[in-house]
């Protein structure tokens, strides 16, 4: 069973204001969304194709913020990172909350830690992707991996 810290890269189609349990209402601007998680446990990197059927349809039940995203029918998963067997979970969300053309989204996904936030949003998809691959490879110094 693989385990680690993945970073989900979703594109939303159009703005939408979602619930999102108890962080409420949350106003999501049409764009590109980089939501970075950990895998750790009971499935490991499971949990990441739980997110794609949730973002498909195929799922209904939501556990974690990045879910009610996921569960908007503008959302869908457009591209995975991997780090696989390193907890770098936080540091990859700090070096992309701090990254330049890159926005938070305050307190979504960092319930459970000190981060500000686990969510981030970029006009550009394919800027915000790199700036992810290069958060990966700098917090685990092995590089990741996509898929």
């Amino acid at each position: 069973m693989a385990e680690g810290t993945y970073t989900l890269l979703v594109e939303l189609a159009a703005p939408a204001t979602i619930e999102v349990g108890a962080l409420g209402e949350v106003e999501f601007a049409a764009g590109a969304y980089a939501y970075t998680g950990s895998a750790f446990g009971p499935g490991g990197f499971a949990r990441v194709e739980r997110h794609r059927e949730l973002a498909a349809g195929e799922r209904d039940a939501r556990h974690w913020h990045v879910d009610y995203l996921l569960g908007n029918p503008d959302a869908a998963v457009a591209a995975v990172v991997r780090t696989a067997d390193a907890d770098v979970e936080c540091a990859v969300s700090r070096t992309l909350a701090g990254a330049d053309g890159i926005e938070r989204v305050a307190g979504f996904g960092a319930s459970d830690c000190d981060c500000d936030s686990h969510l981030v949003r970029a006009a550009e998809g394919e800027r915000l992707r790199r700036a992810v691959e290069r958060a990966h490879g700098a917090a685990d110094g092995a590089g990741a991996t996509n898929g």
